[in-house]
């Protein structure tokens, strides 16, 4: 029977999103604003949670009712039968998102539906689940609307970026399933080859290896479905030890990494040997300005410093024009790709983006400008700038 869903991910990446749930086998795919909707069964819910690269988490949608006050939204929430979806004992939370609400307060709502469920419980086993706001068995989600509210089952867990093989935290990371977004818009694939001259930790150039050697983003972590009373376990063991057979162990595929912080280059080696994609991709502790092309043609992906990674109005000054010419210089026959919440950055680096994509990072509006990089394409500056 086919069950409904919604795959969340960062706003920008709704259509490469979609493209994705398509070719792992979801049915009726419709992307909207924050995500897309599916239709499946539940290994088709299980397969997108092991092999979405682009999805923050995947919700199984529940139910449907129009509403007007509190007290009709506790009606609904407490007909559903409960325990039919989760044993009392797991640890629950309860997550609320609204846009155009007409409700004062989304904690007393928040509280309204953890009173229903555990009321349902009560009602039916003699005793309630307890909350758990930190590490909860079970997820319920609640998005409200203006006159309707959607209730949802989380079958992820940890949010899918969460991919369990980041070793060390490092100053402001960047999400894995936005890099892996960021790759699918560049239409990079393992036949070209990927630069990142300003790789950080190495985020974009993990997740282009997991792609190469078609490892799975999930293969080493649990998920939220394994907690619900409907959990398949011999489906879900077919489907985990059938990605680990497909897994490329030496893939065909030009990788190559830089950054002239030699202890980020360090986090990166580490995490791609724990991997055991170290020699998948070669990582070089270099500015990126001094970085001459590894390849006649190819694309480049990166973050350049911003912010945290250069701390003041002067160093950026500085390092833009440079970063343009090294551009332009070195990397004539490339597409570059550069990420950056900085709107300025093509007047800053001097080039001219043939594609601007709006992208979020969390809730910080961004860019990714996209660059042709031709003999001669950087832009003749007038003496004020």
């Amino acid at each position: 029977m086919a069950q409904q869903f919604f795959a969340s991910c960062p706003t920008g990446l709704e259509a490469v999103l979609a493209s994705e749930l398509s070719a792992l086998g979801a049915l009726n795919v419709a992307a909207t604003r924050g995500g897309a909707s599916f239709e499946g069964g539940w290994s088709q819910c299980y397969r997108v949670n092991l092999w979405s690269r682009i999805a923050s988490r995947v919700l199984w949608k529940l139910a449907t009712h129009p509403y007007r006050n509190e007290n009709e939204v506790y009606r609904h929430c407490e007909a559903i039968p409960w325990s039919k979806h989760f044993h009392v004992g797991r640890t629950l939370r309860v997550n609320v998102s609204a846009i155009g609400s007409p409700l004062r307060s989304l904690d007393f709502i928040t509280l309204r539906i953890k009173d229903a469920i555990c009321d349902r419980f009560r009602r039916e086993c003699g005793e309630r689940p307890s909350i758990s706001t930190s590490d909860p068995d079970v997820k319920v989600h609640a998005f409200f609307e203006e006159r309707t509210f959607t209730l949802y089952l989380d079958t992820s867990g940890e949010a899918l970026f969460k991919r369990g093989y980041r070793l060390e935290e490092t100053d402001a990371p960047m999400r894995e399933n936005l890099a892996a977004g960021m790759l699918a818009l560049s239409q990079w694939t393992p036949k070209h080859a990927l630069l990142d001259p300003m790789c950080g930790s190495g985020t974009i150039l993990v997740e282009a290896a997991l792609i190469a050697h078609n490892i799975t983003p999930g293969f080493q972590r649990p998920f939220g479905f394994e907690q619900l009373n409907n959990f398949d376990a011999e489906l879900w063991k077919r489907l985990h030890t059938k990605a680990g057979e497909q897994a490329i162990r030496e893939p065909k595929v030009r990788l190559f990494a830089s950054d002239r912080d030699h202890r980020q280059v360090k986090v990166a080696q580490k995490t791609l040997y724990a991997l055991g994609m170290d020699k998948t991709v070669s990582i070089d502790c270099v500015d990126v300005v001094e970085r001459t092309a590894p390849a006649n043609e190819g694309i480049l992906l990166s973050n350049p410093p911003y912010g945290v990674r250069l701390e003041t109005a002067e160093s950026v000054a500085e390092f833009y024009p440079r970063l343009g010419s090294a551009l332009k210089h070195h990397f004539a026959g490339w597409t570059a790709y550069l990420f950056t919440a900085d709107m300025e950055l093509p007047k800053r680096v001097g080039l001219k983006p043939s594609r601007r994509i709006p992208l979020f990072n969390g809730s910080l509006e961004c860019r990714l400008f996209e660059f042709k990089l031709i003999a001669g394409s950087l832009r003749r500056r007038s003496p004020d700038a």
